[in-house]
């Protein structure tokens, strides 16, 4: 049975500084590094044929560290912006306090955890899933019904709605789905892509 594994990049230095980031390139923090590199421990006695990734620098670092760690770094890496994070529009860059403080956090909550409301000029997760989902049905749900073995490091966001496709969550359920940085979510499935078994890395320690 294929293997799929979600790897959320380590802490960026925007998430250190409580930043909207979206699509802004920025980069890893050495907490993040060591993040990405303790991922790669994690994943070390596992085989992939093949691994992708969003354009973003966080979570292509992310994943060059990951391999270097597995002993890897020979391993296909296909890059993409479909996999990006969700784009925050004009609330890239602003601190969420501050943006809290000047916008209300109602406001900035609906902004934050609503399904299909987006911020001014950016995008919901329901738009996020729209440009993930068909990507992902395109390049990487043939490999896994082929048996291959794939690994994915991309973006809360972006992971939330291929979760969401994966283990059939309600637009509820999945705001509510945690995916904390550089823990990997490990998918055991068949070749028809049902999930028969799905569970964080770090919780088996």
């Amino acid at each position: 049975m294929p293997t799929l594994v979600l790897v959320r990049h380590g802490q960026s230095q925007w998430n250190l500084e409580n930043r909207f980031t979206g699509w802004v390139d920025v980069p890893l923090s050495p907490q993040g590094e060591e993040e990405a590199a303790r991922a790669g421990g994690l994943l070390a006695t596992y085989h992939f044929d093949l691994a992708f990734t969003s354009a973003l620098q966080r979570a292509q670092n992310t994943l060059r560290i990951m391999l270097r760690v597995m002993g890897n770094e020979e391993l296909p890496v296909i890059a993409n912006e479909a996999l990006n994070e969700r784009m925050y529009g004009m609330l890239q860059g602003l601190n969420k306090a501050e943006t809290a403080e000047r916008y209300g956090d109602e406001q900035v909550l609906i902004w934050r955890r609503s399904y299909d409301v987006a911020p001014p000029d950016g995008e919901s997760l329901k738009d996020t899933a729209a440009r993930v989902i068909p990507y992902v049905k395109q390049e990487i749900f043939p490999l896994l019904r082929a048996g291959k073995n794939v690994l994915v490091a991309a973006h809360g966001n972006s992971l939330r709605a291929l979760v969401m496709q994966l283990e059939g969550m309600s637009p509820a359920e999945i705001l509510q789905f945690e995916i904390p940085t550089a823990v990997p979510r490990v998918y055991t499935l068949t070749e028809d892509l049902v999930v028969q078994d799905a569970r964080f890395l770090s919780h088996e320690r």
